[in-house]
């Protein structure tokens, strides 16, 4: 509707109606409250401007008038929150089946990797009309992964995951900019999402020849010495991974919390946060040791065993993360 006007951008996503509709909401009703305040100050301006021999009279106020113009701004005010609410928890909420994207944000570049292995820097590739989950995470600074005709923006921050999803509506290639000031070169922070045709996109994502992001993870498990306590019967050091991501664990203080991607890598770098109970806190950390790409392929490898047994990567022993805390 408004591609043409000048500094409006592109309307790609299917979130940008719904931000942009709430956009000129609230410009419209900024711009009536506005014209309503000044057109009643000019009015009373003039008519009781200072007159020679008139001398100012106190005028009561009506509680009826002052209940009015409290109740209609609030209700307003309520209208704004609740449409913005309904949006934010829209774009927080990924579908279940959305492809997911590692997203590793650097100065001054942005590094992302597919499920299936294929890595970009400063590009991404996604296919038109598919839910895209993108799990970001920065290896310096807090970044900001901003891209303007998706309406989407969220905060890329160090040591810990956050979230963003989008589902791409037409084809073509659009700005990503970094909107946090992160250093010297933060105006160079920039990318592109590469929109592409379904069959598009299944060839280029077939031309990758690289091994998917489970399966390093799976091999970095082993490497690591992670399957000597994380195993499938009930002789490991540390609890059985099969099944674990998305499930809640009940902890030795008794807290109960989910085991999300946040919490897989918590306990990856952090093994003393969260004693899962029944366990001792004997896993060592594997802070330093480990660099974010490695992390999210171990995560990943986590999820891949919450799922049935033909999806998980081949050989692979049903554990993962290396952490007795997961």
């Amino acid at each position: 509707m408004f591609g043409n006007l000048p500094l409006w951008p592109d309307s790609a996503s299917t979130n940008a109606g719904n931000v942009d509709a709430l956009y000129i909401f609230l410009l419209l009703v900024s711009g009536i409250m506005i014209a309503m305040i000044f057109s009643v100050l000019t009015v009373f301006a003039v008519k009781f401007r200072k007159r020679r021999g008139q001398r100012a009279q106190q005028i009561e106020g009506s509680h009826e008038l002052e209940i009015t113009w409290s109740i209609i701004p609030f209700c307003v005010m309520m209208v704004f929150y609740i449409w913005g609410a309904v949006i934010f928890f829209r774009e927080r909420t990924p579908p279940q089946d959305a492809t997911e994207v590692y997203t590793v944000a650097k100065q001054w570049m942005w590094k992302f990797e597919h499920k299936e292995g294929q890595r970009e820097i400063n590009e991404l590739h996604v296919p038109v009309g598919r839910d895209v989950k993108l799990i970001l995470t920065s290896q310096d600074v807090i970044h900001s992964f901003f891209v303007p005709a998706f309406r989407i923006k969220q905060d890329v921050v160090p040591g810990r995951y956050t979230t963003l999803w989008f589902r791409a509506t037409k084809a073509g290639t659009y700005h990503l900019f970094c909107s946090q000031y992160c250093g010297t070169q933060h105006s160079g922070m920039v990318g592109w999402i590469q929109v592409m045709e379904p069959n598009d996109y299944e060839a280029w994502m077939s031309g990758g020849g690289s091994q998917p992001l489970a399966v390093a993870g799976q091999k970095l498990f082993s490497e690591l010495g992670c399957v000597t306590c994380h195993r499938s019967d009930t002789q490991g050091r540390g609890p059985d991974l099969a099944g674990v991501f998305g499930k809640p664990v009940l902890l030795q203080d008794g807290r109960t919390v989910t085991a999300d991607e946040n919490y897989i890598r918590e306990s990856i770098l952090e093994p003393g946060a969260k004693i899962v109970q029944g366990f001792k806190p004997v896993m060592p950390t594997f802070q330093g040791l480990v660099n974010d790409e490695q992390l999210n392929a171990l995560v990943d490898y986590v999820k891949s065993l919450a799922g049935p047994q033909s999806e998980r990567p081949a050989n692979s022993n049903p554990a993962a993360g290396g952490s007795p805390q997961l």
